[in-house]
């Protein structure tokens, strides 16, 4: 069997560091073992009920194997093509809008840029972006299509309190290890009035119903598993920032066909960019309008009963 933890960006010569966890909404060291995958650990927590793994590799704690996936995963050509491709963010965008019209707007864990290229070019006089990450080659990709980005940790970044008025987190809690640290750095960066946006994998979608831990998306990346309500009781810990609008979004049948023909490996880097690329060109083609009004439909349902693949949170600074 190939080295799949290498795959997922460890270095095959250096042996793995493990890093105990205790609840990252609550902070109980009371959990229970849920099931094992590979080498992945998932527990519950007693106290709140969140779901994460424990323990995870150094790499993913501290951010160090992000910079490592940049050259082969992130700036692989079918993770960029998909990335920049228009239908990528739409879903993002159209919800973004709707809560923030103008203003300085920060992507954390912004990778290669996507988000931030396509805000800027569907609305070039509304929005200075911000992206910061701890993935260097990514950063420098993001850069190089006029993204300004910050090199640093983000709990730690020397960014002016109460100077943005948005900040995005696309798919990024459910990889940190003490998100709480990260909603309170945003709660002093945000203007009065500021939002945050958070989207994180739905752990209640069907997909993992149907699924179970053959769903691609638990694996080492992901140190999360936010139903919503822990999601909710994660942010509640910041009572500056009260929910504004809760939903679910994104649809895909192509993961569930695939990962329930697979045996519950982790899906190779390459694979899933080539899933999105596969993907992205669908919703592009004209002869899919059938099929994409269908899916639409679905996802729509889905959405509506908190069963789609993606959870998502906006929360509004107060202005007192």
């Amino acid at each position: 069997m190939p080295n799949l933890t290498t795959r997922m960006g460890r270095d095959e010569n250096s042996p793995a560091r493990w890093v105990a966890r205790s609840c990252p909404v609550c902070g109980s060291k009371e959990s229970a073992k849920l099931f094992r995958k590979q080498t992945l650990g998932i527990v519950r927590c007693g106290k709140c009920s969140m779901v994460f793994a424990d323990p995870i590799e150094t790499g993913w704690a501290d951010g160090t194997y992000y910079d490592q996936l940049s050259g082969p995963f992130y700036l692989s050509q079918a993770k960029l093509e998909g990335d920049y491709a228009k239908p990528r963010f739409a879903r993002e965008l159209k919800l973004f809008r709707r809560f923030c019209t103008r203003g300085t707007v920060l992507d954390v864990g912004c990778s290669t840029g996507g988000f931030l290229y396509q805000l800027r070019t569907r609305f070039p006089n509304e929005y200075p972006t911000v992206g910061i990450d701890v993935a260097g080659p990514a950063l420098d990709h993001a850069a190089s299509k006029g993204t300004r980005v910050v090199r640093e940790s983000y709990p730690e970044c020397r960014l002016p309190d109460a100077s943005i008025s948005a900040i995005t987190f696309w798919a990024v809690m459910e990889h940190l290890e003490n998100p709480r640290l990260f909603l309170a750095k945003t709660a002093r960066l945000l203007e009065p009035g500021g939002v945050c946006f958070i989207l994180v994998p739905n752990y209640e979608s069907l997909a993992v119903r149907v699924l179970g831990f053959k769903y691609r998306y638990i694996f080492p990346q992901h140190v999360n598993y936010f139903r919503r309500a822990t999601l909710r009781r994660l942010v509640a810990a910041e009572p500056s920032l009260g929910v504004v609008h809760e939903t679910s979004m994104h649809f895909n049948p192509l993961v569930i066909a695939q990962d329930w023909r697979g045996r519950g490996e982790f899906v190779p880097d390459q694979q899933r960019a080539d899933l999105l690329k596969r993907t992205t060109a669908y919703k592009q083609s004209r002869a899919m309008a059938p099929l994409k009004v269908l899916l639409g439909g679905m996802e729509s349902i889905l959405g509506s009963l908190n069963l789609a693949d993606n959870s998502v949170m906006v929360l509004r600074k107060t202005a007192g």
